[in-house]
């Protein structure tokens, strides 16, 4: 196997592990992200907290300490998801 290949086949795993991290957020009670957050926060993830996948509880918490590092597009949606789970829980 050349270095490239071992490379590529890595980062596929790490998508595929992140995509269903996100998505398995996506459908929890506690918390949930929107699809747009999930395309949009993608490569913070990948950049700030690769570390914490596939942990969805460590990756959530990650994203939220590092929020002052997000993209200015993850931010954005991460506090319109954050605000609209807050409303949620408020209303139960």
């Amino acid at each position: 196997m050349t270095a490239s290949f071992s490379k590529t086949i890595r980062q596929a795993g790490l998508v595929l592990a992140f995509a269903v991290s996100f998505s398995s957020l996506s459908s929890t009670s506690g918390f949930a992200f929107s699809a747009e957050a999930q395309q949009m926060c993608t490569g913070d993830a990948f950049r700030l907290c690769s570390s914490e996948i596939p942990n969805i509880p460590k990756i959530t918490a990650c994203m939220v300490k590092h929020k002052a590092e997000l993209s200015t597009g993850c931010r954005a949606v991460m506090d319109g998801d954050l605000a609209k789970q807050s409303r949620k829980v408020a209303a139960q």
